[in-house]
């Protein structure tokens, strides 16, 4: 991403209500996942400095791995479980893990299967893995460009990289319904006007807490149904399970 907005990314994480809302669809689909029970070993891919570490170690015990230094505090409370390196195959841990997230990650990779399948190759059998991903090219907007984005996802593209790097779906379903027409709006201005939108800021709180809750209602109801589109995507794979 920008180094700008690296600098600010502390601060849109902790308040704006687009991470705010994200973080309570990633929790509602690991609690349902976890089934009451936390797994062993978690291994969170593109952690930054650890600033999700506070809800999954209700899961169980965390760690990460960041390639960009830049975004990883040296004094930092999670510093010392956070592994500052790419996520490839120079990435050999001494164990396996049981549970590997990538939120917002492979959207930056140029080559995501490959990512895909080394997180496959260091679960344990049966291991999970919980990602999110934006949905749909024709959202594309100079935020993804800002965020040095290599491409959005859709369930079919996203299944088909899942299945060919050694995952089974268990489920996969859009969110953030209600943002789709704003961010054709978006799309459509930066074209006629050729120039590319404001980078992301925290909104006035009143306009904050408002777009927070419109998000929450999204989730506790149209979230219940199988929407076909939205502007993002969350998946849970389980490694397929080889012979015994």
């Amino acid at each position: 991403m920008e180094r700008q907005y690296a600098a600010r990314y502390r601060e849109l994480y902790m308040r704006h209500w687009w991470w705010r809302a994200r973080e309570r669809v990633i929790i509602s689909t690991l609690r349902a996942n976890s089934r009451g029970r936390k797994w062993p070993s978690i291994l969170d891919v593109g952690c930054g400095d650890g600033l999700f570490f506070d809800r999954l170690r209700e899961f169980g015990n965390v760690e990460g791995i960041e390639p960009d230094a830049s975004l990883v505090d040296p004094a930092g409370a999670w510093r010392p479980r956070i592994r500052v390196q790419p996520f490839d195959e120079r990435f050999r841990p001494a164990h396996a893990y049981s549970l590997i997230t990538m939120f917002d990650v492979l959207e930056h990779l140029p080559d995501a299967a490959n990512a895909l399948r080394h997180a496959s190759a260091l679960l344990e059998r049966e291991g999970m893995l919980v990602a999110t991903v934006p949905a749909f090219e024709s959202l594309w907007t100079s935020h993804d460009d800002i965020n040095h984005h290599v491409r959005r996802f859709t369930k079919t593209t996203l299944k088909m990289l899942l299945v060919e790097s050694g995952f089974d779906v268990v489920s996969m379903r859009y969110f953030y319904f209600w943002t789709c027409p704003l961010k054709l709006l978006i799309r459509l201005k930066e074209r006629i006007l050729r120039r590319p939108s404001a980078a992301a800021n925290v909104p006035p709180d009143i306009i904050n807490r408002a777009l927070f809750r419109l998000s929450v209602l999204e989730q506790e109801t149209l979230g219940r149904l199988p929407m076909p589109f939205g502007s993002s995507l969350i998946c849970v794979g389980r490694v397929r399970a080889g012979p015994a």
